[in-house]
């Protein structure tokens, strides 16, 4: 590391420059220097979820921007292991690089090419194998996949995961059962008013529309997500609507703001 001052055009060096000098002790950044781990994993979800949001939009500038973040977040992590002992970004590079290049064998080696469809599925057995490499204890299905994903995300993969084993449904329509089936129960639930019961069968309801919707190739997430907006979108509409905005729609009878939310949905077809 250098005390000289950094010029433009930076480069990724740069970055790993910056980072050291903010975490160097007495002269760098006391944020930077109190942070851990855990202190800074927070952001680096939330600038992923910047990053997603910035593709979304479209905007390739606000991309740009975003991605650096991230990428902050990466050296960051980097510079505390390094800090600590644990390992270096070198460290960090090397095994994502050997990562890669392990798991594309027909691109960085002798095997045949592969449909988009047959690597995803060489990926998975690949990371099955790599966890028995390391031998680790746990052999189910279902391993690796991290408790800290979205529950949304995590579902879905837990049932791809299942569904390797023949654990699935054979036809999507039978799951329109299943989802009667989990309304039912959802019902019985609200008429013992026992919550946690309720929570539990709501979740379950969850569930098994998240595999209805993985059985249809629809991304749960993403649909979820597109519905959020529509609601935002009308929801918008109709206190711009209401005489007197926000507080004029607060006024109005459920009906009146049923009858609101109709006109709304008429007038965006």
């Amino acid at each position: 590391m250098s005390d000289a001052p950094l010029t433009p055009p930076y480069n990724f060096d740069d970055l790993l420059d910056i980072m050291k000098r903010l975490r160097t002790p007495e002269t760098g950044c006391a944020w930077d220097l109190e942070q851990s781990f855990e202190t800074i994993a927070p952001y680096t979800i939330e600038e992923a979820y910047e990053v997603n949001d910035a593709i979304n939009r479209g905007d390739m500038r606000d991309l740009s921007d975003e991605l650096g973040d991230l990428l902050l977040q990466v050296v960051f992590h980097a510079q505390i292991a390094s800090d600590e002992g644990h390992f270096s970004i070198g460290d960090v590079t090397q095994a994502i690089c050997d990562k890669m290049i392990r798991r594309h064998p027909h691109v960085f080696g002798e095997e045949t090419q592969r449909t988009s469809g047959e690597q995803v599925s060489a990926w998975e057995d690949i990371k099955a194998s790599e966890r028995a490499d390391k031998e680790e204890t746990d052999a189910s299905a279902l391993a690796g996949i991290a408790t800290a994903l979205p529950a949304l995300m995590r579902s879905e993969k837990l049932q791809k995961r299942a569904a390797r084993t023949g654990f699935d449904w054979t036809d999507p329509k039978d799951i329109f059962d299943k989802l009667e089936e989990e309304m039912d129960e959802v019902r019985e639930a609200i008429d013992e008013q026992d919550q946690p019961h309720i929570e539990e069968e709501i979740g379950d309801f969850i569930f098994v529309a998240v595999n209805l919707a993985r059985r249809l190739k629809v991304d749960p997430e993403v649909a979820l997500r597109k519905a959020n907006e529509k609601f935002e979108r009308r929801f918008r509409a109709m206190e711009q609507t209401a005489d007197g905005g926000e507080k004029g729609l607060a006024k109005l009878s459920l009906d009146a703001q049923e009858a609101l939310w109709q006109s709304v949905k008429k007038a965006e077809r």
